[in-house]
């Protein structure tokens, strides 16, 4: 049998693989709730952010159904065959290779704080411009409620190429590429409305400021600040109700 390439498991699929197999074994019967986020974290010794993940990633795979200000329910998989999540899992499932969204933010802000502020230092006016038709194309998208990624996908980008450096053009593409997958997509299907949309293009719009003014620090502070509310807005009470 030939080799198969051998990677470190994420620590959110580790949390699901323990948690599919307690279903899988009848620990839970269907129909069931799971204990609480805040319980399981503690349980099993890990952030809840870690457990969040873990719950959508079980949801994309349809073994489990959220129920925003309810709870995590078991579904029935009576007729289904039990196997590894990659054999069971729909089209569209989770790749064995996916970030998790919530760490994904944390490596974002890393980098790309970095690159707002060199954006600030090198930036030219074009691509302050490529940045504010980027913000324009958010607020398009936001008033016509529809999730703003295409502009949101544009600012990044811009600030990545006003820095000049190819491989980080390519890193925060390899960010937006994750940013599409599907656990990121259903998280921001909970956790994401109009509002919390436009209050991330202010946030996007002192952003593009700061580079405007080639003020570096400020540049580096305010991608921080965007990227740790956005953290924020992932992780709130599962109880929180969606506002339109």
């Amino acid at each position: 049998m030939p080799l198969q390439t051998v990677e470190p498991q994420r620590l959110y699929r580790q949390i699901a693989e323990q948690l599919r197999a307690l279903i899988a074994q009848g620990a839970f019967d269907a129909g069931a709730r799971l204990p609480a986020e805040r319980d399981l974290a503690q349980r099993l010794g890990v952030s809840r952010p870690s457990v969040r993940e873990a719950l959508i990633a079980l949801e994309v795979e349809d073994w489990v159904e959220v129920r925003i200000g309810s709870g995590v329910y078991v579904l029935d998989r009576a007729r289904r065959p039990v196997a590894s999540a990659e054999a069971v899992a729909p089209s569209g499932a989770v790749a064995p290779s996916e970030w998790g969204p919530l760490e994904l933010i944390r490596a974002r802000r890393v980098v790309e704080g970095e690159t707002a502020a060199i954006a600030a230092r090198c930036g030219k006016r074009k691509d302050v411009d490529a940045m504010s038709r980027a913000i324009a194309s958010m607020h398009e998208q936001a008033e016509r409620r529809v999730a703003p990624l295409d502009g949101d996908r544009a600012f990044h980008l811009a600030i990545a190429g006003a820095s000049g450096n190819t491989v980080l053009v390519e890193t925060v593409q390899g960010f937006w590429d994750s940013r599409q997958g599907p656990i990121f997509m259903r998280l921001g299907g909970y956790f994401e409305t109009v509002t919390s949309w436009r209050v991330a293009i202010a946030e996007h719009e002192a952003i593009r400021d700061a580079i405007a003014a080639h003020d570096a620090g400020a540049a580096r502070d305010a991608m921080h600040a965007h990227m740790d509310k956005s953290h924020r807005r992932f992780s709130v009470n599962w109880r929180r109700t969606k506002s339109t």
